[in-house]
């Protein structure tokens, strides 16, 4: 069985849109496209070092609107994530066919319809599924419980508007953290896996 690690740029108020830059993602109006900039300008190696461990070859999993812009991005940048031309790259939509990834630069890409589909790839051999990007893909996964990790990135702003990781809401679920590193700028880094039910009880009991 493979593993699905959700991997997000959020602000304190759960923003995930268009963290990449301005036209990244301008649905609904959203004018604050880039918003991480600022603080990777200012990150340490640290960072860098904890960062680059996550972005270690492996397959992906994304929505469409991610999918296309990483097909778009990644193909003329791959000395920025080696390996990524290799990966496979499972898109996950119910617009697309298969003559679309068929003809993308973006090799090795295939298309998946439903939830079935993914609980299928998630039951096969192989290596663990990132998911970049891709809120109402992630949405889906929290729904059907199909998240094993969440690799967060917390970065030390509100935006007030744009899409929420936990949007449409979620299970409930609990987490143990396994890896976390804050930097100087207050940018935290913070790695949690699925640890069964959520358990409550009366403080001071």
């Amino acid at each position: 069985m493979r593993k699905i690690i959700i991997l997000s740029f959020i602000t304190l108020d759960g923003v995930m849109q268009a963290p990449g830059g301005p036209e990244e993602d301008i649905s609904n109006g959203f004018k604050y496209g880039g918003w991480t900039a600022p603080y990777f300008y200012s990150a340490d190696d640290e960072a860098g070092e904890f960062m680059t461990k996550r972005m270690r070859s492996s397959d992906l999993l994304l929505g469409r609107k991610t999918f296309e812009i990483f097909a778009d991005y990644w193909p003329k940048h791959v000395e920025m994530w080696p390996g990524i031309m290799d990966v496979t790259k499972y898109v996950v939509s119910t617009t697309l066919d298969t003559s679309d990834t068929d003809k993308s630069d973006w090799k090795n890409s295939v298309l998946l319809k439903s939830v079935d589909d993914i609980k299928k790839l998630k039951d096969s051999e192989g290596s663990d599924l990132q998911v970049h990007g891709s809120g109402n893909l992630a949405q889906t996964l929290f729904k059907h419980d199909l998240a094993d990790e969440l690799w967060l990135v917390t970065f030390p702003i509100t935006l007030g508007t744009g899409k929420r990781l936990f949007g449409e809401g979620t299970i409930p679920a609990a987490f143990t953290l396994t890896d976390s590193l804050v930097i100087s700028n207050g940018v935290i880094f913070a790695n949690y896996r699925r640890a069964g039910e959520v358990k409550t009880g009366t403080v001071g009991a």
